[in-house]
């Protein structure tokens, strides 16, 4: 494959099946375990999986700087649901949100719904959420793209997009070519 390489934040989570909707748009998904392995690479995602345990990895391997730094300097970069906690103040600190953990309640309220993403094209994308997380505060520089029954969950600040689902579960492969195409939505 040729195209560009994305970095998969691989700790813990689901990041396997981000690695496999990378490959079906001709990206190459690189595993992050350690710092090394973000050297070279075109975007990265911080997929779902549970946020306390991926902050333990990011402590643990001393990822947290080299993330920071990567991000900062405008690598574009996704976060689904865990990931868009690990973006927030309290965790990463690259956005100007604060995420509200399991917002809309435990396992077995996960549900699905549309999506209506301002600026992605093709009607509304279908959302998996799972314990999902929804942005409970954010800063003058987000901007909120879609919200369900009233809460944000998605948001874009830079080179940064955040999004309470799942999009890798869907097969609706929109938010990855934003990010493979180095831009969002808007």
């Amino acid at each position: 494959m040729t195209g560009p390489e994305v970095g998969v934040l691989a700790l813990q989570g689901g990041f396997e099946a981000h690695a496999l909707m990378l490959e079906r748009l001709g990206a190459r998904g690189r595993e992050v375990r350690v710092p090394e392995d973000l050297e070279g690479i075109d975007a990265l995602i911080l997929p779902g999986g549970e946020s306390t345990t991926m902050t333990l990895g990011i402590e643990r391997e001393q990822l947290a700087e080299p993330l920071c730094a990567l991000v900062a300097g405008g690598t574009p970069t996704l976060g689904t649901c865990a990931g868009l906690i690990m973006l927030d103040r309290d965790h990463l600190g690259l956005m100007d949100i604060r995420a509200q953990r399991n917002a809309f309640g435990r396992q077995v309220k996960s549900f699905e719904a549309d999506v209506d993403l301002d600026g992605v094209d093709g009607g509304p994308l279908h959302g998996v959420f799972i314990r999902a997380p929804w942005i409970a505060e954010h800063g003058p520089r987000v901007e909120i793209l879609a919200s369900i029954d009233g809460h944000p969950v998605a948001a874009r600040q830079a080179s940064m997009l955040a999004v309470a689902f799942h999009p890798e579960l869907s097969g609706d492969d929109r938010v990855h070519r934003l990010l493979l195409n180095g831009r969002q939505p808007g």
